[in-house]
């Protein structure tokens, strides 16, 4: 919506009619002085100019312009407070190595298994209009790639930048993850607070053991859907031969299933096993009918400002009125 950053500036127009009547009250100097009429009696056609005052009126305009740019007009608003229906989601995604085996297909086309999952996810997302959605990311260690926000158009630029090299340190944090999304969550006061962790391994680095945290978890009320990630048996992991070509090995696939189990079943959550595409939208389906609740929340929004679509015209009239006065509009002093 439109708006004004300084709307008070704006009563300066209203000045504007009194200042050009004050002006044309008093006028201009008379540009010859004549001792009687009689001297002029005789020149009859002569006619007020047409373009008499147009000057001024262009410079009236032209101020009122610059008045309305220094009131500063803008697009959008800065916050606002709404009303959302939803819960609070944050996804821990794991982008340890071995998220790298192409052991999912999309449209016949063969894709690992972290561009699986965030296609996935990015549906997820747009059905959940009325949620607020945070993104853990995980390797060797956790930090949060984007913080709980109605803003799913930000959400997802921060989802799509996530791949592979984007945490140095490789391995498998869960435990370390999972904390990272509760101290996110633990202080908000919605009703229905939601983690799901997504990965294909087996918790080996970090410091927080993945019990300890389904533990603390249970105790703030966060329910925990685990989605446990690969096909069963081995999976075809990219590599370069020393020609450059791309070849394949197979690498076994061990998923710490009972971890997983467990921490969703303390947490009155559910565990899930994704071995292909279309089971993890199966999977994402079932997790979007989860319980909403009704939240008031503040959103910002950026600011467009268009101050200069009033400061160039008032310039190009400012210009076109020089012009004129040195032109068409010349006339005696």
């Amino acid at each position: 919506m439109p708006g004004f950053e300084n709307p008070y500036l704006l009563l300066f127009l209203l000045l504007l009619p009194i200042l050009a009547w004050f002006r044309g009250k008093h006028g201009r100097s008379a540009a010859f002085l004549y001792s009687s009429t009689d001297l002029v009696r005789g020149i009859t056609d002569l006619r007020r100019s047409p373009t008499k005052g147009a000057g001024a009126k262009l410079r009236w305009l032209a101020l009122a312009l610059c008045i309305i740019a220094l009131a500063r007009p803008r697009l959008g608003e800065g916050e606002t407070a709404v009303t959302a229906s939803g819960a609070d989601i944050l996804v821990a995604l794991d982008l340890s190595g071995s998220m790298a085996a192409e052991d999912f297909f999309l449209q016949e086309r063969r894709i690992n298994r972290l561009n699986a999952a965030k296609n996935v996810l990015r549906e997820f997302i747009d059905k959940r209009r009325n949620d607020r959605i945070g993104l853990v990311a995980f390797a060797g260690q956790a930090y949060i790639a984007s913080p709980l926000t109605l803003d799913h158009d930000f959400l997802l630029q921060n989802l799509d930048r996530l791949n592979l090299e984007t945490i140095e340190d490789d391995g498998t944090a869960i435990g370390s993850a999972m904390a990272a999304g509760l101290n996110r969550l633990r202080d908000l006061d919605s009703k229905s607070q939601i983690l799901i962790l997504m990965t294909d391994g087996q918790n080996n680095a970090g410091k927080t053991p993945p019990l300890t945290a389904a533990e603390a978890a249970e105790i703030l009320g966060v329910k925990i859907y685990t989605i446990g990630v690969g096909t069963r048996g081995t999976a075809p992991v990219p590599g370069k031969n020393p020609f450059g070509q791309t070849i394949y090995h197979q690498m076994e696939v061990n998923i710490d299933e009972d971890t997983l189990r467990e921490i969703a079943e303390l947490t009155q959550g559910k565990y899930y096993r994704a071995d292909s595409t279309d089971t993890l939208q199966k999977i994402y389906r079932e997790i979007d009918q989860l319980e909403k609740s009704e939240i008031t929340i503040n959103q910002y929004l950026y600011y467009e400002e268009v101050f200069h679509w009033f400061v160039f015209p008032a310039l190009g009239i400012l210009l076109l009125e020089t012009v004129l006065n040195h032109t068409l509009w010349r006339r005696l002093p």
